[in-house]
């Protein structure tokens, strides 16, 4: 073979590996059209509408945290949140808007069980699955509802109380709001746990959940009764204003605070700091409610009810983390 027909069979030959990489690299494959990005289906998200009662209350602040905290760790989730200012007729529109929307599922914590009724069976109706949290609603129209006991949370608060006064004692009751079942159910169990004892109530009044109410009504029983051994509260804020009460009048060291709640950074902290004597514990069931909603937005059968647990903090246990009610 000459030079030039050495050349001829050189640049022949590279044409041909030329074609056959063009063949291998920039033909393309045989894909399905379900295997590209341009028509791979996102992910579905679903919407969550959370009706909150009202922010005005620590715990309720922690609930949605724990909503919102829980949540994150799901990216197929997103919350929208509605404060209904403590307004019952904010919430039901709330609830209203939600359904118009057609949110995925609807969390709610009513503000009073009866008003909110309807609205939780219209969601119902309109398809949207419905975990009422904390506070309950009449009869059973919603999917799931979340809590703990607040008649043996009631209860144990009254044999605590009943155990520490030795059976004899005058006692002021600060209630939570009593169109609620909360305040409702924390009330029966005390008053049970009292029953046959000398342990008198000498003084009873609705707060509202709300530490200024609480301060004003305790300023009242403090006026009227120069002795009083106790202040059984609804919840951990109540407790907290009517010690306040107490100590603005010089006469804090006369009686015994016990709230309901236990949040960390409150109620506990209050047994710490010697304000309370006992705190006793409400999860905010912000968790079991994303876990809850994404079982039943997976199509996954959940229970009618799920009731939480509670834990009792006193100045003997507090530095253990409490103990659980028997």
């Amino acid at each position: 073979m000459n030079h030039e027909t050495g050349l001829r069979a050189a640049r022949g030959l590279a044409v041909v590996l030329l074609l056959v990489a063009w063949a291998g690299c920039d033909r393309p494959a045989s894909v399905s059209p379900t295997d590209t990005g341009e028509n791979r289906a996102a992910p579905r998200v679903f919407t969550i509408g959370m009706s909150q009662c009202n922010l005005g209350e620590p715990w309720r602040v922690q609930m949605n945290a724990d909503i919102q905290a829980a949540a994150a760790r799901h990216p197929e989730l997103r919350v929208i949140f509605k404060d209904a200012q403590n307004d019952t007729l904010r919430q039901r529109a709330h609830v209203e808007e939600f359904i118009n929307v057609r949110v995925d599922l609807l969390i709610i914590s009513p503000k009073e069980a009866a008003p909110l009724t309807e609205p939780v069976a219209r969601a119902m109706e309109a398809g949207i699955p419905v975990i009422v949290l904390d506070r309950a609603v009449l009869g059973d129209r919603y999917t799931c509802f979340i809590g703990a006991d607040n008649v043996r949370i009631g209860r144990a608060a009254g044999e605590w109380i009943k155990r520490r006064l030795g059976g004899r004692g005058r006692v002021v009751e600060l209630k939570g709001l009593m169109t609620s079942i909360p305040a409702q159910d924390r009330h029966r169990g005390f008053r049970e746990a009292l029953a046959g004892t000398e342990i008198e109530v000498v003084f009873e009044a609705d707060m509202k959940w709300l530490e200024p109410e609480a301060r004003r009504e305790m300023e009242s029983a403090l006026a009227r009764f120069p002795k009083i051994d106790l202040v059984y509260a609804h919840n951990d804020p109540g407790a907290h204003g009517a010690w306040l009460a107490a100590r603005a009048a010089g006469r804090e060291k006369e009686m015994l605070f016990v709230g309901i709640d236990a949040l960390p950074h409150e109620g506990v902290a209050y047994v710490r700091q010697g304000i309370l004597d006992a705190t006793f514990q409400y999860p905010t069931g912000g968790e079991q409610a994303v876990e809850t909603a994404l079982r039943i937005l997976r199509g996954e059968p959940v229970p009618k009810r799920i009731v939480l647990g509670s834990r009792v903090f006193d100045r003997t246990n507090v530095e253990r983390g409490g103990d659980p009610l028997p």
